[in-house]
């Protein structure tokens, strides 16, 4: 079987690399317009829209085309290369729609990596290691991030702001290697997009069609956690980033990249533990624990304004999105298997997961601004994710099992 010809080095390359893709521009770029070329709030505010906007609307037409195609490798180095492209775009100008749609396309491509890479996975890798080998990839994934961080600073720091947009073109020849290093013959096809049987005893069926995943009831009760989820985590950063700069405004910068650094730490051994025991474990359990140290965390935020506790409490986040990108990925391809529908339902997941990041500011900030208190903020989106805990723990059954597949 063309599997044997596939080398694991060759996923671990992949998902280090492409998370130093993915990485290098987004939090570097607004500090780096604003600061050096007097970008407004404004400006900032309608490029942070359209991208948005943009992100939400293809995420699942992108998990459409990944189930259709099987240039997987294909599309993954188109990406990257779209990536480049709008990186050199924003070297060489800062001027307002240039760097509006340079943006936009690289957050439009950057929906196509966790999918295409999720699905070469897949295909890569026999159902019985495919925990394990989602619990790798998160690893490497992290690693990338913790990289990128450090080294984005060092260049940032040391050499010139404007030069991190030269790191995306070098990475990214790096990942382009890694995703060419993997022998198109070794991936099934079928398996990529949960075409596979359902059982060893059942044989594979042509792809069903998309209302299979909207009666899907589990599937359905996850996307409505995801989405709460989201609503209540995606602005706990940003909030934690607005109070260490308004209490400690010298020490802010240094602190959230702390933040940053120290949870993406904790992400890399929980994505390992998650591969090693989800099995063992199952999968609803698992996600279970750290979806409840969610609004364990936003009430925490309100002890106290100290930094060090600020930045301990950041922490755990590491713990709740390690367990979030490990687990998922498995639930998805439990639900969908055997319909050639995986990488739809991971976008229909996306997209319900980037409504609620976009919405969460909106929610932190009206509570802020008619309380005039960041305790109130915190308070929001703790009920938020307590609510999301309750709906999972009620709802959301065991995935393994396959009487809870899409088509049981």
């Amino acid at each position: 079987m063309g599997e044997r010809r596939y080398h694991p080095a060759s996923l671990d390359a992949l998902n280090f690399t492409l998370a130093d893709v993915r990485g290098a521009l987004g939090p570097f770029l607004v500090v780096y317009l604003t600061s050096y070329h007097g970008w407004t709030q404004r400006e900032i505010g309608v490029m942070g829209a359209i991208t948005g906007i943009a992100g939400v609307i293809l995420q699942t037409p992108a998990g459409a085309l990944i189930d259709r195609t099987t240039a997987r490798r294909g599309v993954v180095v188109g990406a990257i290369s779209v990536v480049i492209a709008g990186s050199l775009v924003m070297w060489l100008t800062a001027a307002f729609w240039p760097v509006v749609v340079a943006n936009g396309l690289v957050a439009v491509v950057g929906d196509v990596f966790a999918p295409a890479v999720t699905a070469l996975t897949l295909g890569l890798t026999a159902r019985r290691a495919l925990t394990r080998r989602i619990g790798r990839n998160g690893a490497f994934d992290h690693a990338g991030n913790i990289a990128t961080a450090l080294l984005v600073g060092a260049v940032g720091t040391w050499i010139s702001e404007r030069t991190v947009f030269l790191l995306v073109p070098m990475l990214g020849a790096l990942a382009i290697a890694s995703t060419l290093s993997i022998p198109p013959g070794a991936v099934d096809n079928d398996r990529a997009r949960g075409l596979d049987a359902k059982s060893d005893a059942a044989p594979a069926v042509g792809a069903e069609g998309i209302g299979t995943l909207l009666r899907c009831r589990p599937l359905i009760v996850l996307a409505a956690c995801a989405f709460l989820f989201h609503l209540a985590n995606a602005a706990m950063l940003p909030l934690v980033g607005q109070e260490l700069a308004e209490r400690h405004r010298s020490l802010a910068d240094g602190m959230m990249s702390i933040c940053i650094i120290a949870a993406q730490g904790v992400m890399l051994p929980i994505a390992l533990l998650c591969g090693h025991k989800a099995d063992l474990w199952g999968r609803r359990r698992i996600f279970l624990a750290g979806f409840a140290i969610l609004p364990i965390r936003g009430f925490l935020y309100t002890i106290s304004p100290d930094p060090v506790w600020l930045i301990g409490v950041q922490i755990l986040d590491g713990v709740g999105a390690g367990i979030y990108g490990a687990v998922v990925p498995l639930m998805i391809a439990d639900l969908t298997r055997g319909t050639g529908r995986f990488n739809l339902a991971q976008g229909l997941i996306a997209t319900t997961m980037g409504v609620g990041a976009s919405l969460s500011p909106l929610v932190a900030g009206l509570a802020h601004d008619g309380f005039a208190s960041y305790d109130a903020a915190w308070i929001a989106l703790t009920v938020i994710a307590a609510l999301g805990v309750l709906l999972f723990a009620m709802a959301m059954p065991e995935t393994m099992d396959e009487q809870t597949t899409t088509g049981g």
